[in-house]
């Protein structure tokens, strides 16, 4: 089976919606970060592009979390469980803080759509736990063979989050906005960030979906 493992299909199910909603929340962020995108479908339009990302990114986290097959670190658990576990929870924590702040631009962008500088950019603090977790996903990937499944956290899935969690960290900086001049630091690399970032997650939700990591079980 050359490392893949047999899952029910319920299991399947569920691994297939988590994929899917990763990579199309990537791919939400993808277009929202296109300067040609954003002309085209106005601010408002590029707002609805990120919170929909965000959502299907909080989706999909909660599917890894709570309906892959990963449970709550307790006495005897592996350390490589241990990690997995953990780099799932503290990303969902990220997605939602993403939920907010696109939530945020979103009733900004409806209120004064024309205004300067209005619309979503990277943040913060949800950069921050994307950043923690993609550092458990790595030391949980070392472990593979203490792991709940073989294919939880695969080498290259977990580098590629890892890459595109620095992305969207380089995009937060980008978007500070500087107190004493009231621009941004780079809004360059505002929107570079989030569009390298978002390329590398949609690369690891390909990386990861069942179909190639996993078969379906007769029963």
């Amino acid at each position: 089976m050359g490392g893949r493992e047999r899952v029910s299909p319920r299991r399947y199910v569920r691994l297939r919606a988590e994929a899917w909603g990763f990579a199309l929340g990537s791919l939400c962020f993808v277009a929202g970060a296109l300067p040609w995108f954003a002309q085209g479908i106005g601010a408002v339009g590029t707002a609805w592009t990120f919170f929909v990302g965000s959502v299907l990114f909080t989706a999909a986290g909660a599917i890894q979390l709570l309906l892959s097959g990963r449970r709550v670190p307790r006495a005897g658990t592996s350390a490589g469980d241990v990690w997995d576990w953990w780099a799932a929870a503290v990303q969902s924590v990220g997605t939602v803080l993403f939920n907010v702040s696109t939530f945020a631009a979103l009733r900004a962008a409806i209120a004064t759509p024309e205004a300067a500088g209005v619309g979503w950019r990277s943040d913060a603090w949800g950069s921050v736990a994307f950043l923690v977790s993609g550092a458990f996903a790595l030391a949980a990937a070392r472990r593979r063979h203490e792991l709940w499944h073989l294919q939880a956290r695969t080498p290259q899935a977990a580098w590629l989050n890892m890459i595109g969690s620095v992305a969207f960290g380089a995009s937060a900086i980008g978007a500070y906005v500087v107190p004493d001049t009231g621009t941004f630091v780079s809004l360059f690399w505002a929107n570079l960030g989030t569009l390298l970032g978002a390329l590398c997650f949609l690369g690891a939700a390909v990386l990861v979906r069942p179909g190639v990591t996993a078969e379906v079980a007769a029963t």
